[in-house]
């Protein structure tokens, strides 16, 4: 044959448009003298595996030339492909991984944002890919990389990352149509039309702007101002002007321990928080690392922090708003709720505590009764106020077992914290860093702090090299829940002397 086919590969994820994507440039070739073909091979869910929708695109001329119709593939090929669009950023990457771009040859179009894989949020620590790394990869991988935030593109637009990216792909040249014919398909497709022209003419506007370089990668929020937490009551302003005497470079983490510790609980628990803080003043590196893992511990989930999640308006116009409800329709939320005894009895002061979980009748009873769980309708009147009910007990929280109990295990860690950075800062750093190991509620929290227990027990009986072993034996509990790597860790460490 006398040409070659346009070959054009779709990575996308379950419900963003990929196959109307993939069939708007089916559309436009054959509206636009070519021949098209296109196939799908689907992930195995929608975030461990994207659908690939494969296409070539060959001129009918030159078929017409040839006397024969041409052969098109249904599968690419690594070094073979032409145009790859990426709904994500990951999916680039993974792209890049199956060789489907080339240096030579491919035009990468990819959104910057980040939908985390199920691995990275499945992991007890923080898995997450470096989104920055992500895209450098792509650009050294394409010979035209052209990113930016389709995502947030599209949510301004009121449509989807779909017609985003066949703007984009509009604006980057990769195909011999002009712009124009890319907005007659739209039209022909006769559905959300004037939504999806919008997305498509700001995807071709942020395409041509970008003259073959790349954007910076989309972050999840920017950066936070070090101002006050949201409040202007003289307690907030007295939090305000302690803050400012933090080092520069802790100022910033301080910041948000504080204001995340006054909406967790009030002035007083970020004046604690603070407190706190100031007993790491000696060492600035440990203080910086103590503002963070400090203040997550210090807002450790409970049942009542949960609660108050679910019922604030804030989250329920985020799922209005996710939904992409219209006029007139109804949103239901539903919340399935499964707390344990352990659960119930730490939302009770300690006293109370004991003798729920000391009497037989009454706990086989709350046993019985929770052992399934329950759905709780916080769209309705009686579910959202059972919640908003169980999140009031903020106030009560200082009585509950839970809160005491974890009171004490803080004052322990940043004792053992304040006497490390008297001699040896490293180690210090790597005791504060164990919060990490600390997540959730229940049987989730018991696992976590038993293994918080045992890291920092075994490595502060090694008589050298302290922080080097801790660092190791919190990674190697971070590696799995079922704490093998841990155990074998653990068993290869050489007793004390």
């Amino acid at each position: 044959m006398s040409a070659q086919p346009i070959k054009i590969a779709i990575l996308a994820m379950g419900g963003e448009g990929g196959g109307v994507l993939a069939d708007w440039i089916v559309d436009l070739a054959e509206q636009n003298g070519h021949i098209a073909q296109t196939t799908s091979v689907p992930g195995v869910a929608q975030r461990t595996g994207a659908t690939i929708y494969y296409l070539e695109l060959y001129p009918r001329a030159a078929a017409d030339a040839d006397g024969r119709a041409p052969v098109l593939a249904m599968m690419p090929l690594p070094g073979d492909v032409d145009v790859v669009l990426a709904s994500e950023a990951m999916e680039a990457a993974r792209a890049v991984e199956r060789g489907l771009v080339t240096p030579e040859r491919t035009t990468l179009i990819a959104s910057t944002h980040r939908v985390y894989a199920i691995g990275e949020k499945m992991a007890m620590g923080d898995a997450r890919v470096d989104s920055a790394a992500l895209i450098e990869q792509s650009r050294r991988a394409a010979r035209r990389l052209v990113v930016f935030d389709m995502a947030r593109t599209a949510e301004q637009a009121g449509s989807v990352i779909s017609a985003v990216l066949f703007g984009a792909l509009a604006g980057a040249q990769a195909l011999p149509f002009e712009p124009q014919a890319f907005e007659a398909t739209i039209e022909r497709g006769d559905v959300a039309v004037a939504a999806s022209l919008r997305a498509f003419r700001a995807g071709l506007a942020s395409a041509n702007g970008q003259n073959d370089s790349i954007t910076e990668p989309a972050r999840a929020s920017g950066p936070r101002t070090e101002s006050s937490p949201g409040q202007t009551d003289p307690g907030v302003a007295a939090l305000v002007a302690r803050v400012q005497q933090f080092p520069a470079d802790a100022r910033s983490l301080v910041t948000e321990g504080v204001r995340r510790l006054v909406d967790y609980q009030d002035v007083a628990y970020a004046a604690l928080y603070l407190d706190r803080l100031q007993s790491l003043a000696f060492v600035p590196s440990v203080q910086v690392e103590a503002a963070r893992h400090l203040a997550l511990w210090m807002s450790y989930e409970d049942t009542i922090r949960v609660a108050d999640l679910k019922t604030r308006s804030a989250r329920l116009a985020r799922v209005h708003d996710e939904s992409r409800r219209t006029a007139g329709q109804l949103v239901q939320v539903q919340e399935f709720l499964k707390p344990g005894m352990q659960e119930i009895c730490d939302t009770l002061p300690p006293s109370l505590a004991r003798w729920v979980e000391g009497s037989g009748a009454l706990r086989r009873l709350i046993e019985r009764v929770t052992q399934d769980g329950s759905v709780v309708r916080t769209s309705s009147l009686t579910g959202f106020l059972l919640l908003y009910g169980l999140a009031g007990l903020r106030r009560w929280r200082r009585g509950t077992r839970r809160f005491q109990l974890e009171n004490q295990r803080i004052e322990q860690w940043l004792a053992q914290a304040v006497n490390a950075a008297r001699i040896d800062a490293p180690l210090a750093i790597e005791i504060l860093r164990c919060q990490r190991l600390l997540k959730g509620y229940g049987g989730t929290h018991e696992r976590g702090w038993h293994n918080f227990n045992a890291v920092l027990s075994a490595a502060l009986e090694q008589p050298t090299a302290a922080a080097h072993t801790l660092r190791n034996l919190r990674d190697a509990a971070l590696a799995d829940e079922g704490g093998v790597a841990l155990g074998a860790a653990l068993s290869g460490l050489k007793p004390a002397l």
